[in-house]
């Protein structure tokens, strides 16, 4: 029996080092465990494609949270059933579960769905979250650096949106957004 480890986070700005750590206090060498630092929505990772070409019958896959393999519930089932059929094992260790069994199979297959309807609350709340900050007036994306008012001028003055765009050193679309908004605010 081989031990192999995954880790997973989700942007490449979190950090897999707690994961490594539990995986290799777990018992894992070092070569055999692969990550990704990508969303958990698809089975579509190349560290978890390299992990599914390297394992064989026998051996162990050691996943520190359920949620770090995948949050599809779909996925999730697919991604054992493939493991099973090679007769691999996938354990989660903060979860103490295993999908060694009937039993450890389906609670599994539960906890993915949990996993899942947990992840849709979440893009729920931080979508309300949104539209009510919005109704408050807080504007999202970068902070404007570009001086409207010097554009306004260079289009009084009778310049055009390509030269205004040249002097100012800026894209012709942004000098069209900033006419277009100057409209609508007369």
């Amino acid at each position: 029996m081989r031990l192999f480890g995954y880790a997973r986070v989700s942007t490449r700005q979190q950090s897999l080092d707690i994961q490594i750590k539990t995986l290799r206090d777990a018992g894992v060498k070092t070569n055999r465990i692969f990550t990704d630092k990508a969303s958990g929505i698809s089975v579509e990772r190349d560290g978890l494609e390299l992990l599914r070409m390297k394992v064989e019958d026998g051996d162990v896959v050691l996943v520190k949270k359920l949620d770090r393999l995948g949050r599809d519930t779909a996925d999730m089932i697919q991604l054992i059933k493939e493991f099973d059929a090679q007769g691999v094992a996938v354990r989660f260790i903060d979860d103490g579960i295993s999908t060694d069994g009937e039993m450890g199979k389906m609670v599994v297959t539960i906890l993915s769905a949990v996993a899942e309807a947990e992840r849709r609350r979440i893009l729920e709340r931080t979508n309300e979250g949104r539209q009510e900050a919005k109704l408050k007036g807080v504007r999202f994306g970068r902070r404007r650096t570009i001086d409207r008012n010097a554009v306004l001028a260079l289009r009084q003055e009778g310049n055009g949106a390509t030269a205004i765009a040249r002097e100012l050193s800026i894209a012709r679309s942004t000098v069209y957004k900033i006419l277009e908004d100057d409209k609508l605010t007369q």
